[in-house]
């Protein structure tokens, strides 16, 4: 059953409205600030990214991040246009799992708090990590929060590994 426009409008509203979360550093960033601007897009394109980046970071909850398994992961290759790409972003994110003591670099859980258009074909993300603290007589949870790029190309949305 395809949605009406209506409710394309109001879901592309809700998609649009998360809060800000404010001035936040990103991982692997030396403290910069990414600039907090928006712009509205078509409720299709929304509607995409959210998939794909919904398919893409709920595959990460759960998997270690320093196994052969998870780097052999043909699933989560395929959100990259090349494999030079998704072995920069993996390095890079097994590495901030390892800086914020995530235990055995594995989020337990993995929250989606924003999509933000930059324009029709940029979108950033933001996403909380969270697992066990790895380090000796503290039986807490740690987070990391990440802001990724996603840039539309080739008919579909990729992870662009970098700094923003």
């Amino acid at each position: 059953m395809k949605a009406g426009p209506g409710a394309r409008g109001a879901l592309l509203a809700l998609l649009l409205a998360l809060p800000a979360a404010g001035p936040t550093a990103c991982a692997g960033d030396a403290g910069a600030t990414p600039e907090l601007r928006s712009v509205a897009v078509p409720p299709d394109t929304a509607l995409h990214l959210r998939r794909r980046v919904e398919g893409f970071y709920l595959r990460l909850a759960g998997r270690r991040f320093n196994t052969l398994e998870t780097y052999s992961d043909r699933i989560m290759r395929e959100h990259f246009l090349s494999p030079n790409l998704f072995l920069d972003y993996y390095a890079d994110l097994a590495q901030a799992f390892a800086d914020a003591h995530l235990e055995k670099r594995r989020p337990l859980r993995v929250d989606v708090l924003e999509l933000r258009f930059e324009d029709t074909r940029q979108a950033r993300v933001e996403v909380r990590f969270v697992g066990d603290d790895d380090r000796p007589l503290r039986p807490f949870e740690v987070s990391l929060l990440r802001v990724d790029r996603w840039q539309w190309s080739d008919g579909t949305w990729w992870v662009q590994p970098g700094k923003i």
